[in-house]
């Protein structure tokens, strides 16, 4: 029998506004790649104004109960005894080998009590955990009971402080419960736009209602609903990496090629303070000796095209270069620059044109040698179906970082 998919809490009020008519699955349920026929609309509300993104469809657990931090410690790369409560911290958790099983943020809602996303299922491998450990804590999957907005933009604040305080003092990754409309919501300077922007966890039958309230005092500041595609556009210039198109998670990975570590990701600011944290935490042995032995075998960096290379690329055949409303999720080789032509060194995985930035922007893995900002590579592109070269220069990530993400809201 064929199964149908599932709505999130909010799809009542954003089937309406989804012009195009196209759905995708996430997880198993509906949600609009894009809402307005123009990508460039939705993103520029990222941007400039302030854009709206049901991200409903992502895992929720709830840790609570006296072992709930200690199992968190074992799981969690980083230290979550470092999280106060009204904190959050952007983490990862990795098999025995190191290697990446899945990233995700997660919340101190209040004392001992933790809210954790994730992109795939994973409450058995958590409950295992903590069978293993013997440690009691209650770990249950909360997905069903909650809807999650993404508030997003420059005037984010403008918008979430007509409806309450409590979010003005909130600092970057900053989490306080409050209510919305006489709704009781969890509510954290968090995002995947490296913008400024908040992230709200709202019960799923007050979904409508939050909704409602934030529509209403949006409009005078272009509120606009804001699809997955444009979301992955301000990610890319935000340098996050995405599961699935960036990185694989190790459970589902064939080989080790296709799987990395979290240092093969730029993730090594997690362990700077490694030498003072005793936790045992799953991969630790592993990426100690990583560390030690220097044995990364790449790195996860930014790329920014020649934009004179990329336009004569196309120029050259007749065409114009693909300027606007460019996203990808895409293998492309990357070769070494030289006199030996076709000098494989690494792989891009995802590409954009940034219309703020003005130029064609790529996530890839390199060696190391040729992870240095600086650096110049080939990046190959398929021009009237042929492959081309096109020089490219690793830049730090982020690409794109304006103060106002983490400035102070209190004294705005």
């Amino acid at each position: 029998m064929a199964q149908t998919p599932r709505t999130t809490p909010f799809h009542a009020r954003v089937a309406p506004l989804n012009q195009t008519g196209v759905w995708k699955h996430w997880s198993g349920y509906l949600v609009a790649p894009q809402y307005h026929f123009s990508l460039s609309y939705e993103y520029y509300a990222i941007r400039n104004a302030a854009a709206l993104l049901d991200t409903s469809p992502l895992f929720k657990y709830r840790f609570s109960g006296p072992g709930a931090g200690a199992i968190l410690r074992r799981i969690l790369a980083r230290d979550i005894g470092a999280c106060r409560p009204g904190r959050a911290q952007y983490t990862c958790w990795c098999d025995a080998r190191g290697f990446i099983l899945q990233d995700g943020v997660i919340l101190h809602v209040r004392p001992g009590e933790y809210w954790l996303t994730a992109a795939e299922p994973s409450l058995r491998y958590f409950r295992n955990v903590a069978r293993d450990m013997g440690t009691e804590a209650d770990i249950v999957d909360i997905s069903g009971d909650y809807g999650i907005l993404a508030l997003q933009g420059p005037h984010s604040h403008d918008v979430i402080a007509q409806l309450t305080d409590d979010a003005t003092p909130l600092r970057f990754f900053d989490v306080c419960e409050t209510s919305i409309d006489g709704c009781d919501v969890v509510v954290s300077r968090t995002g995947y736009t490296g913008d400024l922007g908040y992230e709200i966890w709202i019960r799923s039958e007050d979904a409508e209602t939050v909704w409602d309230a934030l529509a209403a005092v949006g409009g005078d500041y272009n509120l606009t609903p804001m699809g997955t595609t444009p979301l992955k556009m301000a990610r890319m210039e935000a340098g996050l990496l995405l599961m699935g198109v960036d990185f694989q998670m190790s459970r589902f990975a064939w080989v080790d090629e296709e799987r990395d570590t979290p240092l093969e990701l730029g993730w090594s600011w997690m362990f700077r303070k490694l030498d003072d944290d005793d936790r045992d935490f799953v991969g630790r042995v592993a990426i100690e000796r990583e560390v030690e032995r220097k044995t990364s075998r790449w790195k996860t960096v930014g790329l920014a095209l020649d934009w004179d290379e990329y336009e004569n690329a196309y120029s050259e055949v007749g065409l114009l270069p693909p300027r606007h409303e460019i996203y990808r999720e895409t293998t492309m080789s990357v070769y070494r620059r030289g006199e030996i032509e076709w000098d494989y060194a690494g792989y891009a995985t995802s590409f954009t044109t940034s219309s703020l930035l003005r130029k064609p922007l790529a996530l890839a893995k390199l060696p190391l040698d040729l992870a240095e900002p600086g650096s110049e590579v080939d990046l190959e592109l398929s021009v009237l179906h042929r492959p081309t070269t096109v020089l490219a220069r690793v830049e730090p990530l982020p690409f794109f970082d304006p103060p106002r993400k983490t400035a102070s809201m209190g004294t705005v």
